[in-house]
């Protein structure tokens, strides 16, 4: 199955990192400004993208601090979302902190997998950006990279 595969390094603590990837509040000053539900393992987060038709629900499947965080897409939000599993792998390494995300499980390397791909590169980069004290861009301030969103 096909994987979409990121890395960044963040001039952040990698309890801050973790703190943005990890809990509710972090998440909304660099994915999206709307995020409801529980960022406790076992919990479900549903992250907002314009309205209620716009929805992705993510289960968390592990948080474990400093440095890990999955989910698993549980419905809304894209079809081919739903079953994949999401990870953020921490590790310090100097001053920076490196974020190794993965989207994996994708049943087959779709015109959209290749959009989600720059998309998330962009939201990492948002992390980055607000972390070291310039300007995140969580949706909907982010930068489209398609027509799709």
């Amino acid at each position: 199955m096909p994987d979409i595969r990121n890395r960044v390094g963040v001039n952040a603590p990698i309890d801050e990192v973790y703190d943005a990837i990890a809990t509710r509040q972090g998440l909304s000053q660099w994915w999206t400004t709307d995020v409801e539900g529980d960022d406790r393992v076992g919990g479900e987060l549903a992250f907002f993208f314009g309205g209620p038709d716009r929805v992705a629900k993510m289960q968390v499947v592990e948080a474990s601090r400093p440095g890990r965080v999955v989910w698993r897409g549980v419905q809304g939000g894209p079809d081919e979302w739903v079953d994949t599993t999401f990870s953020f792998e921490l590790r310090a390494d100097g001053d920076e902190t490196v974020v190794l995300f993965t989207n994996a499980g994708w049943r087959e390397p779709v015109e959209f997998m290749h959009h989600c791909s720059t998309a998330w590169a962009n939201y990492l980069l948002s992390l980055k950006h607000g972390l070291e004290g310039g300007t995140a861009a969580p949706f909907p301030r982010n930068e489209l990279v398609s027509s799709w969103g």
